[in-house]
């Protein structure tokens, strides 16, 4: 099944795997607490985690749609001149360092968020990034 050339079961796993890694990312195992911090909210407070809990399906949802448009863009530049998994690799890193982590780090400076914070949310769109772009490559080539 392909659109525009793009196998849309690779976007479908590219964007899967976005969300796995960001379950991974912001848990307890890495980041969570960290990250929490940085943002402002008290780990330790349950109300504030149960109120945060409340809209987390929709935004779950709406990140796994904008997963799923970055995958397929990401595709179609890969489609391009698809070679290898790791020539995939190289091309998301190259989106990730031009766009994403650039973007990010704007937001980062004029918003006055700590840098720590924008690490650990660029880190994790870098490697969603290159996790995407090797598995869309691995079925172009």
């Amino acid at each position: 099944m392909y659109f525009r050339g793009v196998n849309l079961w690779s976007v479908l796993v590219a964007a899967v795997s976005t969300m796995v890694i960001g379950f991974l990312w912001y848990s307890p195992l890495l980041f969570a607490r960290p990250w929490m911090v940085l943002m402002g909210y008290d780990p330790d407070d349950k109300s504030k985690l149960d109120e945060m809990r409340k809209g987390a399906g929709k935004n779950y949802a709406i990140a796994f749609i904008v997963s799923l448009i970055s995958a397929l863009v990401l595709g179609k530049l890969i489609e391009l001149r698809p070679r290898s998994p790791l020539h995939g690799t190289w091309i998301a890193f190259a989106v990730w360092l031009g766009f994403v982590s650039t973007v990010q780090l704007t937001d980062a400076l004029f918003s006055k968020k700590p840098f720590r914070l924008y690490a650990i949310n660029t880190g994790y769109q870098l490697v969603c990034y290159l996790v995407m772009g090797t598995i869309l490559a691995a079925w172009a080539s």
